[in-house]
This record gives C-alpha cells, sequence and structure tokens, in this order.
C-alpha cells in the first residue's frame, strides 16, 4: 500500500527553497523489514526534510552474487532543503547508525542502502555522488514501487517513468503485506 503523506504528483517542490528528492531504499540483513522502517522514521524527523510519501515495501532477489538474503525494498519521496551532499552525508550517517559497513564488494548484503535516486530535476555528476542514480533505469526495485507513488514522473532525460514501468521485467519483485 502506498503511504501518500501529501498529494504529490509534480515533479518541483511545493514550497519555495526546497527541492522533491526520491530515495531509494533496501536492506538484506539484521531483519530487513525493521531496517527500511526505522530508516523511514529517521528520515521523516531528518531536520529540512519532509517525507511526502512512500511505496509500498517489495521483496526482491540480490544484485550479483546470489549466496546472500533476499533485500526489502522501497522508494520514499521526500522534499528538502539541504544541499545534494549534505543529504548524501545525512544518509550516510543514518546508514552507519543501522550498523552499515561499507566494504569494497559490491552489491554484498548490508543492513541498510540509502540511495538518491532523483534531487529534482538536477544532474550531478561528482565522485561521491551521481544524480540520476545509474541504475534507475534498469532495476525493477527502483522503477516500480517509484511509479506506484509518483506515476507521473518525468526524469530528467525526459524519459516518462510510466512508460519504463510498463516495459521493465519485474525479476520476481513482489509487494510485500504489511
Amino acid at each position: 500500500m502506498t503511504q501518500d503523506l501529501e498529494n504529490n504528483s509534480s515533479n518541483s517542490a511545493q514550497k519555495s527553497g526546497t527541492e522533491l528528492v526520491y530515495l531509494g531504499l533496501g536492506s538484506n540483513l539484521a531483519q530487513p523489514k525493521a531496517q527500511v522502517e526505522q530508516a523511514i522514521n529517521a528520515l521523516s524527523v531528518l531536520e529540512g526534510t519532509r517525507v511526502v510519501a512512500v511505496s509500498s515495501l517489495y521483496g526482491s532477489k540480490p544484485m550479483g552474487p546470489q549466496d546472500q538474503p533476499d533485500y526489502v525494498n522501497a522508494v520514499l519521496a521526500l522534499e528538502t532543503s539541504l544541499e545534494p551532499l549534505t543529504l548524501l552525508d545525512a544518509l550516510q550517517a543514518i546508514e552507519l547508525h543501522s550498523g552499515r559497513v561499507r566494504k569494497a564488494e559490491r552489491w554484498g548484503p548490508r543492513t541498510l542502502d540509502l540511495d538518491i535516486l532523483l534531487f529534482g530535476q538536477q544532474v550531478i555528476e561528482c565522485d561521491r555522488l551521481t544524480v540520476p542514480h545509474y541504475g534507475l533505469k534498469q532495476r525493477e526495485f527502483v522503477v516500480l514501487p517509484l511509479a506506484e507513488i509518483a506515476p507521473d514522473l518525468v526524469l530528467p532525460d525526459n524519459t516518462e517513468l510510466a512508460t519504463l514501468a510498463k516495459t521493465i521485467a519485474p525479476n520476481g519483485l513482489t509487494k510485500l503485506t504489511q
């Protein structure tokens, strides 16, 4: 079930001085569903931000090494007055608080993964952050939950999210019951 905290189908933030940001959330360790729910709670009290929508929780197969537990994923929309790298620092602090240890292994198991998918219509490329997220269009566990909360969204490259959602293979993605 989509949690709509504010009717928000616009691509731009509702308040001046804020950006509408979409985050991907995922976990496959240490009670993944609880990890994602705790991250949503932490984001709801993050200074300079306001959560406006949260997708349903989804179960997905891991990317990369398959010898790890399945993931719980969600997408969240928030309005923020924070700058992109300041928000990234806050997300990494939430990950650290959840017990996340960053390892060299890509796509390995993790207690919590918080990714900035979109930051308004900005295109950002620096050593610490790439927005739109490089895997946004290829990952069913991002596209389908994002389409649930923002069906009319148009990406910075003018790709319609609804088109992506209709064509992406679900790859075993399942909506979890609450």
